[in-house]
Protein backbone atom coordinates (compact mmCIF):
# COMPACT_ATOMS: atom_id res chain seq x y z
CA UNK A 1 0.00 0.00 0.00
CA UNK A 2 2.85 2.37 0.90
CA UNK A 3 4.58 1.58 -2.40
CA UNK A 4 1.39 2.30 -4.34
CA UNK A 5 1.02 5.61 -2.51
CA UNK A 6 4.60 6.58 -3.41
CA UNK A 7 4.04 5.67 -7.06
CA UNK A 8 0.80 7.68 -7.09
CA UNK A 9 2.63 10.68 -5.60
CA UNK A 10 5.38 10.32 -8.20
CA UNK A 11 2.86 10.26 -11.06
CA UNK A 12 0.99 13.27 -9.61
CA UNK A 13 4.24 15.23 -9.39
CA UNK A 14 5.23 14.34 -12.94
CA UNK A 15 1.85 15.61 -14.14
CA UNK A 16 2.10 18.76 -11.99
CA UNK A 17 5.60 19.48 -13.28
CA UNK A 18 4.47 18.76 -16.83
CA UNK A 19 1.74 21.38 -16.46
CA UNK A 20 4.24 23.81 -14.94
CA UNK A 21 6.67 23.33 -17.81
CA UNK A 22 3.77 23.54 -20.25
CA UNK A 23 2.82 26.92 -18.76
CA UNK A 24 6.46 28.03 -18.64
CA UNK A 25 6.61 27.68 -22.40
CA UNK A 26 2.97 28.12 -23.37
CA UNK A 27 2.79 31.70 -22.14
CA UNK A 28 6.21 32.68 -23.57
CA UNK A 29 5.24 30.85 -26.76
CA UNK A 30 2.20 33.12 -26.95
CA UNK A 31 4.27 36.26 -26.35
CA UNK A 32 7.50 35.17 -28.09
CA UNK A 33 6.36 35.65 -31.74
CA UNK A 34 4.86 39.00 -30.75
CA UNK A 35 7.98 40.22 -28.93
CA UNK A 36 10.54 39.24 -31.60
CA UNK A 37 8.50 41.21 -34.13
CA UNK A 38 7.75 44.23 -31.91
CA UNK A 39 11.23 44.56 -30.37
CA UNK A 40 13.26 43.65 -33.46
CA UNK A 41 16.29 41.37 -33.51
CA UNK A 42 18.69 43.96 -32.00
CA UNK A 43 16.66 44.78 -28.87
CA UNK A 44 15.70 41.13 -28.51
CA UNK A 45 19.40 40.22 -28.58
CA UNK A 46 20.25 42.97 -26.08
CA UNK A 47 17.65 41.72 -23.57
CA UNK A 48 18.95 38.16 -23.92
CA UNK A 49 22.52 39.37 -23.42
CA UNK A 50 21.46 41.04 -20.14
CA UNK A 51 19.56 37.90 -19.13
CA UNK A 52 22.64 35.76 -19.83
CA UNK A 53 24.77 38.06 -17.67
CA UNK A 54 22.26 37.89 -14.80
CA UNK A 55 22.20 34.13 -15.33
CA UNK A 56 25.74 33.82 -13.97
CA UNK A 57 24.58 35.26 -10.65
CA UNK A 58 21.57 32.95 -10.69
CA UNK A 59 24.04 30.07 -10.88
CA UNK A 60 25.99 31.40 -7.89
CA UNK A 61 22.91 32.00 -5.71
CA UNK A 62 21.30 28.66 -6.61
CA UNK A 63 24.53 26.93 -5.57
CA UNK A 64 23.12 23.54 -6.59
CA UNK A 65 20.46 23.68 -3.86
CA UNK A 66 17.75 22.66 -6.34
CA UNK A 67 19.38 19.22 -6.26
CA UNK A 68 21.24 19.00 -2.94
CA UNK A 69 18.50 20.58 -0.79
CA UNK A 70 15.83 18.61 -2.67
CA UNK A 71 17.64 15.40 -1.77
CA UNK A 72 18.12 16.48 1.85
CA UNK A 73 14.48 17.55 2.27
CA UNK A 74 13.27 14.33 0.63
CA UNK A 75 15.21 12.10 3.00
CA UNK A 76 14.13 14.07 6.12
CA UNK A 77 10.60 15.06 5.06
CA UNK A 78 8.94 13.36 8.04
CA UNK A 79 11.07 15.25 10.60
CA UNK A 80 9.44 18.69 10.93
CA UNK A 81 12.24 20.19 13.01
CA UNK A 82 14.94 18.93 10.65
CA UNK A 83 13.04 20.28 7.63
CA UNK A 84 12.83 23.74 9.29
CA UNK A 85 16.56 23.65 9.98
CA UNK A 86 17.36 22.70 6.38
CA UNK A 87 14.91 25.29 5.04
CA UNK A 88 16.36 28.09 7.16
CA UNK A 89 20.00 27.25 6.48
CA UNK A 90 19.42 27.08 2.71
CA UNK A 91 17.48 30.39 2.57
CA UNK A 92 20.09 32.11 4.75
CA UNK A 93 22.92 30.71 2.61
CA UNK A 94 21.22 31.89 -0.58
CA UNK A 95 20.75 35.40 0.84
CA UNK A 96 24.43 35.54 1.75
CA UNK A 97 25.36 34.45 -1.77
CA UNK A 98 22.99 37.11 -3.14
CA UNK A 99 24.79 39.77 -1.11
CA UNK A 100 28.14 38.62 -2.53
CA UNK A 101 26.64 38.51 -6.04
CA UNK A 102 25.38 42.08 -5.73
CA UNK A 103 28.87 43.34 -4.89
CA UNK A 104 30.34 41.51 -7.90
CA UNK A 105 27.51 42.68 -10.17
CA UNK A 106 27.95 46.39 -9.45
CA UNK A 107 31.74 46.04 -9.63
CA UNK A 108 31.35 44.67 -13.17
CA UNK A 109 28.85 47.40 -14.05
CA UNK A 110 31.27 50.11 -12.99
CA UNK A 111 34.43 48.52 -14.42
CA UNK A 112 33.48 47.39 -17.95
CA UNK A 113 32.31 49.66 -20.76
CA UNK A 114 30.17 46.96 -22.37
CA UNK A 115 27.76 47.20 -19.41
CA UNK A 116 27.84 50.99 -18.95
CA UNK A 117 25.89 51.86 -22.10
CA UNK A 118 22.80 49.96 -21.03
CA UNK A 119 23.39 49.88 -17.27
CA UNK A 120 19.71 50.57 -16.50
CA UNK A 121 18.73 47.44 -18.42
CA UNK A 122 21.27 45.32 -16.54
CA UNK A 123 20.19 46.68 -13.14
CA UNK A 124 16.49 45.99 -13.78
CA UNK A 125 17.29 42.51 -15.06
CA UNK A 126 19.41 41.79 -11.99
CA UNK A 127 16.71 43.11 -9.61
CA UNK A 128 14.50 40.12 -10.43
CA UNK A 129 17.15 37.74 -9.13
CA UNK A 130 15.98 38.17 -5.51
CA UNK A 131 12.75 36.39 -6.46
CA UNK A 132 14.69 33.35 -7.65
CA UNK A 133 16.82 33.46 -4.50
CA UNK A 134 13.90 33.26 -2.07
CA UNK A 135 11.67 30.88 -4.06
CA UNK A 136 12.01 27.46 -2.31
CA UNK A 137 11.64 25.23 -5.38
CA UNK A 138 13.80 22.61 -3.66
CA UNK A 139 11.31 22.39 -0.75
CA UNK A 140 8.37 21.65 -3.05
CA UNK A 141 10.44 19.12 -4.98
CA UNK A 142 11.76 17.41 -1.85
CA UNK A 143 8.32 17.09 -0.25
CA UNK A 144 6.81 16.18 -3.65
CA UNK A 145 4.14 18.89 -3.39
CA UNK A 146 4.53 20.32 -6.85
CA UNK A 147 0.82 21.08 -7.31
CA UNK A 148 1.25 24.24 -5.21
CA UNK A 149 3.91 25.55 -7.62
CA UNK A 150 1.51 24.91 -10.49
CA UNK A 151 -1.11 27.24 -9.00
CA UNK A 152 1.41 30.00 -8.18
CA UNK A 153 3.02 29.68 -11.60
CA UNK A 154 -0.22 29.82 -13.53
CA UNK A 155 -1.55 33.00 -11.91
CA UNK A 156 1.71 34.96 -12.21
CA UNK A 157 2.41 33.84 -15.79
CA UNK A 158 -1.11 34.75 -16.85
CA UNK A 159 -0.82 38.26 -15.39
CA UNK A 160 2.60 38.68 -17.03
CA UNK A 161 1.25 37.75 -20.46
CA UNK A 162 -1.66 40.17 -20.15
CA UNK A 163 0.70 43.01 -19.14
CA UNK A 164 3.01 42.31 -22.10
CA UNK A 165 0.20 42.59 -24.66
CA UNK A 166 -1.23 45.67 -22.96
CA UNK A 167 1.99 47.63 -22.43
CA UNK A 168 4.66 46.51 -24.95
CA UNK A 169 3.94 48.22 -28.26
CA UNK A 170 7.33 48.90 -29.91
CA UNK A 171 11.11 48.55 -29.49
CA UNK A 172 11.21 51.59 -27.19
CA UNK A 173 9.34 49.56 -24.56
CA UNK A 174 12.18 47.06 -24.08
CA UNK A 175 12.99 48.39 -20.57
CA UNK A 176 9.35 48.11 -19.56
CA UNK A 177 9.40 44.48 -20.68
CA UNK A 178 12.37 43.73 -18.40
CA UNK A 179 10.57 45.49 -15.51
CA UNK A 180 7.56 43.20 -16.04
CA UNK A 181 9.79 40.12 -16.06
CA UNK A 182 11.72 41.13 -12.94
CA UNK A 183 8.59 42.11 -11.01
CA UNK A 184 6.95 38.76 -11.79
CA UNK A 185 10.07 36.97 -10.50
CA UNK A 186 9.94 38.87 -7.20
CA UNK A 187 6.21 38.20 -6.73
CA UNK A 188 6.78 34.53 -7.58
CA UNK A 189 9.54 34.24 -4.98
CA UNK A 190 7.59 35.96 -2.21
CA UNK A 191 4.46 33.89 -2.88
CA UNK A 192 6.39 30.61 -2.75
CA UNK A 193 8.22 31.58 0.44
CA UNK A 194 5.02 32.67 2.22
CA UNK A 195 3.24 29.47 1.11
CA UNK A 196 5.88 27.26 2.72
CA UNK A 197 5.88 29.25 5.97
CA UNK A 198 2.11 29.73 6.34
CA UNK A 199 0.66 26.66 4.62
CA UNK A 200 3.16 24.01 5.68
CA UNK A 201 4.15 25.58 9.02
CA UNK A 202 7.85 25.48 8.27
CA UNK A 203 9.82 27.83 10.49
CA UNK A 204 12.26 30.32 9.00
CA UNK A 205 15.01 31.66 11.21
CA UNK A 206 18.49 33.08 10.70
CA UNK A 207 21.12 30.41 11.15
CA UNK A 208 24.63 30.90 12.41
CA UNK A 209 27.74 31.04 10.24
CA UNK A 210 28.69 27.45 11.08
CA UNK A 211 25.37 26.13 9.72
CA UNK A 212 25.79 28.19 6.55
CA UNK A 213 29.32 26.88 6.00
CA UNK A 214 28.12 23.29 6.56
CA UNK A 215 25.28 23.78 4.05
CA UNK A 216 27.65 25.26 1.47
CA UNK A 217 30.17 22.50 2.06
CA UNK A 218 27.54 19.77 1.59
CA UNK A 219 26.38 21.34 -1.65
CA UNK A 220 29.75 22.28 -3.16
CA UNK A 221 30.07 19.29 -5.51
CA UNK A 222 26.56 19.70 -6.86
CA UNK A 223 27.20 23.43 -7.14
CA UNK A 224 30.28 22.78 -9.26
CA UNK A 225 28.33 20.46 -11.55
CA UNK A 226 25.35 22.86 -11.71
CA UNK A 227 27.76 25.73 -12.38
CA UNK A 228 29.32 23.86 -15.29
CA UNK A 229 25.92 22.91 -16.76
CA UNK A 230 24.52 26.43 -16.42
CA UNK A 231 27.63 28.10 -17.84
CA UNK A 232 27.55 25.74 -20.83
CA UNK A 233 23.90 26.64 -21.32
CA UNK A 234 24.15 30.41 -20.93
CA UNK A 235 27.68 31.29 -22.02
CA UNK A 236 26.98 31.02 -25.75
CA UNK A 237 24.76 34.10 -25.76
CA UNK A 238 27.25 35.92 -23.54
CA UNK A 239 30.29 34.99 -25.69
CA UNK A 240 28.49 36.00 -28.89
CA UNK A 241 27.43 39.28 -27.23
CA UNK A 242 31.04 40.10 -26.35
CA UNK A 243 32.44 39.64 -29.85
CA UNK A 244 29.59 40.12 -32.32
CA UNK A 245 26.69 42.48 -32.93
CA UNK A 246 23.42 42.02 -31.07
CA UNK A 247 21.72 40.73 -34.24
CA UNK A 248 23.94 37.64 -34.15
CA UNK A 249 22.99 37.17 -30.50
CA UNK A 250 19.34 37.57 -31.44
CA UNK A 251 19.47 34.86 -34.14
CA UNK A 252 21.10 32.39 -31.76
CA UNK A 253 18.90 33.27 -28.76
CA UNK A 254 15.71 32.97 -30.82
CA UNK A 255 16.65 29.52 -32.15
CA UNK A 256 17.78 28.39 -28.71
CA UNK A 257 14.47 29.41 -27.14
CA UNK A 258 12.62 27.15 -29.57
CA UNK A 259 15.00 24.31 -28.69
CA UNK A 260 14.54 24.91 -24.96
CA UNK A 261 10.76 24.94 -25.36
CA UNK A 262 10.87 21.39 -26.69
CA UNK A 263 13.61 20.25 -24.32
CA UNK A 264 11.59 21.48 -21.34
CA UNK A 265 9.20 18.58 -21.91
CA UNK A 266 11.90 16.34 -20.45
CA UNK A 267 12.24 18.45 -17.30
CA UNK A 268 9.21 17.17 -15.36
CA UNK A 269 10.38 13.59 -15.75
CA UNK A 270 13.80 14.28 -14.22
CA UNK A 271 12.64 16.75 -11.57
CA UNK A 272 9.85 14.54 -10.25
CA UNK A 273 11.84 11.30 -10.27
CA UNK A 274 14.98 12.69 -8.59
CA UNK A 275 13.61 12.66 -4.99
CA UNK A 276 12.01 9.27 -5.75
CA UNK A 277 15.24 7.63 -6.94
CA UNK A 278 17.12 9.25 -4.05
CA UNK A 279 14.82 7.40 -1.65
CA UNK A 280 15.15 4.17 -3.63
CA UNK A 281 18.95 4.39 -3.62
CA UNK A 282 18.87 4.78 0.16
CA UNK A 283 16.56 1.77 0.65
CA UNK A 284 17.59 -0.79 -1.96
CA UNK A 285 20.04 -0.77 -4.87
CA UNK A 286 17.98 -3.47 -6.61
CA UNK A 287 14.81 -1.32 -6.55
CA UNK A 288 16.85 1.68 -7.65
CA UNK A 289 18.38 -0.27 -10.54
CA UNK A 290 15.08 -1.76 -11.72
CA UNK A 291 13.28 1.59 -11.66
CA UNK A 292 16.04 3.32 -13.64
CA UNK A 293 16.21 0.48 -16.15
CA UNK A 294 12.52 1.02 -16.97
CA UNK A 295 12.67 4.80 -17.02
CA UNK A 296 15.75 4.95 -19.26
CA UNK A 297 13.91 3.45 -22.23
CA UNK A 298 11.16 6.04 -21.95
CA UNK A 299 13.64 8.90 -21.50
CA UNK A 300 15.79 7.78 -24.45
CA UNK A 301 12.78 7.39 -26.76
CA UNK A 302 11.21 10.69 -25.74
CA UNK A 303 14.50 12.57 -26.31
CA UNK A 304 14.92 10.97 -29.75
CA UNK A 305 11.38 11.93 -30.81
CA UNK A 306 11.95 15.56 -29.75
CA UNK A 307 15.19 15.67 -31.77
CA UNK A 308 13.51 14.39 -34.94
CA UNK A 309 10.54 16.76 -34.59
CA UNK A 310 12.78 19.84 -34.27
CA UNK A 311 15.21 18.81 -37.02
CA UNK A 312 12.63 18.00 -39.69
CA UNK A 313 10.47 21.03 -38.87
CA UNK A 314 13.16 23.64 -38.17
CA UNK A 315 12.35 25.83 -41.17
CA UNK A 316 8.61 25.87 -40.47
CA UNK A 317 9.16 26.49 -36.76
CA UNK A 318 11.33 29.53 -37.45
CA UNK A 319 8.89 30.93 -40.01
CA UNK A 320 5.84 30.43 -37.78
CA UNK A 321 7.33 31.40 -34.42
CA UNK A 322 9.88 34.05 -35.39
CA UNK A 323 8.56 35.36 -38.70
CA UNK A 324 10.48 37.17 -41.44
CA UNK A 325 14.01 38.36 -40.80
CA UNK A 326 15.08 35.32 -38.77
CA UNK A 327 16.12 33.04 -41.67
CA UNK A 328 19.64 32.81 -40.17
CA UNK A 329 18.12 31.01 -37.16
CA UNK A 330 17.12 27.96 -39.25
CA UNK A 331 20.58 26.38 -39.53
CA UNK A 332 21.25 27.23 -35.88
CA UNK A 333 18.05 25.47 -34.79
CA UNK A 334 18.88 22.39 -36.90
CA UNK A 335 22.29 22.19 -35.24
CA UNK A 336 20.77 22.58 -31.77
CA UNK A 337 17.99 20.04 -32.45
CA UNK A 338 20.07 17.07 -31.29
CA UNK A 339 20.70 18.63 -27.85
CA UNK A 340 17.41 17.44 -26.22
CA UNK A 341 18.28 13.85 -27.20
CA UNK A 342 21.82 14.10 -25.85
CA UNK A 343 20.55 15.93 -22.75
CA UNK A 344 18.05 13.14 -22.01
CA UNK A 345 20.95 10.65 -21.85
CA UNK A 346 23.48 12.80 -19.94
CA UNK A 347 20.94 14.00 -17.39
CA UNK A 348 19.72 10.47 -16.79
CA UNK A 349 23.23 9.12 -16.22
CA UNK A 350 24.28 12.02 -13.99
CA UNK A 351 21.24 13.20 -12.03
CA UNK A 352 19.28 9.94 -11.89
CA UNK A 353 22.22 7.59 -11.20
CA UNK A 354 25.41 9.26 -9.96
CA UNK A 355 23.86 11.82 -7.59
CA UNK A 356 21.43 9.45 -5.78
CA UNK A 357 24.34 7.02 -5.28
CA UNK A 358 26.38 9.86 -3.70
CA UNK A 359 28.90 10.21 -6.51
CA UNK A 360 28.46 13.98 -6.61
CA UNK A 361 32.22 14.60 -6.64
CA UNK A 362 32.70 12.42 -9.71
CA UNK A 363 29.73 14.09 -11.40
CA UNK A 364 31.15 17.56 -10.65
CA UNK A 365 34.53 16.58 -12.13
CA UNK A 366 32.93 15.30 -15.33
CA UNK A 367 30.81 18.42 -15.76
CA UNK A 368 33.85 20.63 -15.17
CA UNK A 369 35.76 18.86 -17.95
CA UNK A 370 32.70 19.28 -20.16
CA UNK A 371 32.73 23.02 -19.38
CA UNK A 372 36.40 23.29 -20.39
CA UNK A 373 35.69 21.43 -23.64
CA UNK A 374 32.64 23.58 -24.39
CA UNK A 375 34.32 26.91 -23.65
CA UNK A 376 37.35 26.00 -25.78
CA UNK A 377 35.23 24.93 -28.73
CA UNK A 378 32.82 27.89 -28.29
CA UNK A 379 35.61 30.46 -28.46
CA UNK A 380 37.27 28.80 -31.45
CA UNK A 381 34.19 27.86 -33.49
CA UNK A 382 32.31 31.11 -32.79
CA UNK A 383 35.29 33.00 -34.20
CA UNK A 384 34.94 31.18 -37.53
CA UNK A 385 31.25 30.27 -37.72
CA UNK A 386 29.64 32.74 -35.28
CA UNK A 387 26.26 31.52 -33.96
CA UNK A 388 26.42 28.14 -35.73
CA UNK A 389 29.85 27.55 -34.18
CA UNK A 390 28.39 28.18 -30.71
CA UNK A 391 25.65 25.62 -31.40
CA UNK A 392 28.22 23.01 -32.49
CA UNK A 393 30.21 23.67 -29.30
CA UNK A 394 27.20 22.64 -27.16
CA UNK A 395 26.78 19.42 -29.16
CA UNK A 396 30.46 18.52 -28.74
CA UNK A 397 30.30 19.20 -24.98
CA UNK A 398 27.17 17.04 -24.54
CA UNK A 399 28.73 14.12 -26.45
CA UNK A 400 31.90 14.40 -24.37
CA UNK A 401 29.78 14.43 -21.18
CA UNK A 402 27.83 11.31 -22.17
CA UNK A 403 31.02 9.34 -22.86
CA UNK A 404 32.54 10.17 -19.46
CA UNK A 405 29.27 9.58 -17.58
CA UNK A 406 28.72 6.25 -19.30
CA UNK A 407 32.22 5.07 -18.40
CA UNK A 408 31.60 6.07 -14.75
CA UNK A 409 28.19 4.34 -14.55
CA UNK A 410 29.54 1.12 -16.08
CA UNK A 411 32.42 1.13 -13.58
CA UNK A 412 30.04 1.71 -10.64
CA UNK A 413 27.74 -1.10 -11.77
CA UNK A 414 30.71 -3.43 -12.19
CA UNK A 415 31.96 -2.59 -8.70
CA UNK A 416 28.47 -3.21 -7.26
CA UNK A 417 28.24 -6.63 -8.95
CA UNK A 418 31.65 -7.80 -7.76
CA UNK A 419 31.00 -6.60 -4.20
Amino acid sequence: MNLLKKEKTLIENIFSLSFIQFLNYLFPFITFPYLVRVLGVEKFGLINFATAFTGYFTILTDYGFNLSATQEISVNRDDKQKVSEIFSSVITSKLLLYFISTIIFFSCLISFNIFKTDNTLFIISYAGLIGTVIFPLWYFQGTEKMNFIFIINFVIKLITVILIFLLIKNSADYLLLVIIYSTSQVVYGLTGLITVIKKFKVRLFLTNLEDIINQLRKSKNIFMSSLSISVISSSNVFILGLFFDKSTVGYFAAADKIRLAFQSMLGPLFTATFPHVSNLAKRSFEQFYNFNKKSFFFTFTFGLIIFLIIFWNAENLVKIVLGNGYENSIIILKTLSVIPFLYSISNFLGVQILLPLNYSKKYAAIMFFALVVHTSFALILANYFQAVGSAVAIVVAEMFTIILLLISVIKIKTDMVYK
